[in-house]
């Protein structure tokens, strides 16, 4: 057989046992090698890490989707002979994937015709190449990640941060580097976010990343308030529910009117003057059923919430302080320079933003649990218009004024929000009885 129908390096075709397993055997033998087993399992990584990104372009899930709804042992089979033929790295050959497509056709594998073609085999080749480097690494990420790693800290990160880049057992690669830490895998997990070449996997990588520095986070909010400048108004300040629960009022708070009168209070002090460039979004991103990515704007709250856990927090050294927490972290569209234009309107934007969220769940509590219609009228259903035409709680400001609708002002405040072609569609829909 010539070399140039070996589909693995050399390095790989060498591998020691149990590494050079592909078989479930493999598994079983990983799981009783001792953690001085780090040298080899750096062995493996070096090994297997291609020198171009690679991609999964799913022979296998194509394979599996052709018998979703088979209740047959076809695709077990189909997937037995790969390593049947090919048991260990060294048998990874063309020749052998072809052998193992012919059994394909004449299993009937919708995939594979038959005899199969060039195509298929060169396809099938590539993937399955890929699926072994793939195996192998996440088996050796995985061993390191029990601990294995002490004394290999650093080249542990830069292999994990290599297999990202290439796009190769990318969750196993991020979680040996959330086991390693600081320095070693945070540092490399701080770099990765900023590397263009990491692609679409950054968003993934920046979610560990977030895991990763919320301690520091959350201690941040623990510090009282001393000497800082609020940027929220006092009434709205002083609610005592926090932002991990969404600024939510208690469904068991009572009805009274003290607590009706601190809502009024909220809303007053956080009326806006005017429409908003930027409209507050929902504070429950849906995604349209995870057909749309989730915005930037979602990790830029996450990071606020922990620094700022309730209103009081809401300080423009912590505004500050978040801003350079997310450029560090490489969330889109945040500025680098606090003290720039751009951060100006950064810092605008977000205390609209969450006074928005504060004032919705407002409206939520005077919709859902104040049933006196006579303790909201006239102020709740005017300022409910109000934060409606301004694009700031719009979508709690207008169910509050339908849960209200019997009462003449509410009545009237949704007639003319529904009339009024300047807002916004859906704004309009809902105000619709």
């Amino acid at each position: 057989m010539s070399r140039d129908e070996y589909l693995l390096p050399a390095a790989m075709r060498e591998l020691p046992a149990p590494w050079n397993d592909l078989t479930h055997r493999r598994s079983a033998a990983l799981a009783e090698l001792s953690p001085e087993g780090a040298a080899q399992a750096l062995e493996v990584l070096r090994a297997s890490l291609p020198r171009h990104r690679h991609s999964m372009h799913g022979w296998d899930e194509e394979l599996r989707d052709a018998y979703d709804d088979r209740d047959d042992h076809t695709l077990d089979e189909a997937d037995a002979w790969l390593t049947r033929l090919m048991p260990t790295t060294a048998d990874v050959t063309r020749e052998r994937v072809a052998e193992v497509l012919v059994k394909w056709s004449e299993l009937g594998v919708p995939t594979v015709s038959s005899p199969p073609t060039r195509q298929q085999i060169d396809l099938t080749a590539a993937e399955w190449a890929t699926s072994v480097r793939q195996a192998l690494a996440s088996d050796a990420f995985a061993h390191l990640g029990r601990g294995a790693f002490t004394g290999h800290e650093a080249e542990a990160a830069g292999l994990a941060a290599a297999y990202v880049r290439v796009g190769l057992a990318v969750e196993s690669a991020v979680r040996l580097l959330m086991a390693l830490g600081r320095p070693h895998g945070e540092d490399a997990l701080l770099e990765l976010v900023h590397d263009d070449e990491v692609g679409d996997f950054r968003q993934y990588v920046r979610s560990r990343l977030l895991v990763l520095r919320r301690p520091g986070h959350e201690a941040r909010g623990r510090q009282p308030v001393r000497g800082e400048e609020p940027l929220l108004p006092a009434a709205v300040r002083e609610i005592p529910y926090g932002w991990a629960t969404g600024f939510q009022w208690p469904p068991t708070l009572p009805v009274t009117e003290e607590n009706v009168a601190r809502a009024r209070a909220v809303l007053l002090a956080g009326a806006p003057a005017g429409p908003v460039p930027e409209p507050v979004p929902s504070p429950a991103w849906s995604g349209r059923g995870g057909e749309e990515p989730p915005p930037a704007w979602l990790e830029t709250r996450q990071v606020m919430r922990e620094l700022m856990p309730y209103a009081s927090h809401v300080t423009r050294e912590r505004m500050t302080e978040a801003m350079r927490e997310c450029a560090l972290l490489g969330i889109p569209g945040v500025p680098r320079d606090p003290a720039g234009e751009e951060g100006t309107r950064f810092v605008r934007r977000w205390v609209t933003w969450i006074g928005g969220w504060i004032a919705g769940e407002v409206f939520n509590w005077l919709g859902t649990y104040v049933g006196d219609g006579a303790l909201l009228t006239p102020w709740a259903t005017e300022l409910a218009e109000r934060y409606a035409r301004c694009g700031v709680a719009a979508d709690q400001a207008v169910s509050m004024l339908r849960q209200h609708h019997t009462t003449a002002g509410a009545l009237a405040a949704l007639g003319r929000i529904a009339a009024d072609d300047t807002l916004p569609p859906l704004v309009r829909k809902e105000a619709t009885l």
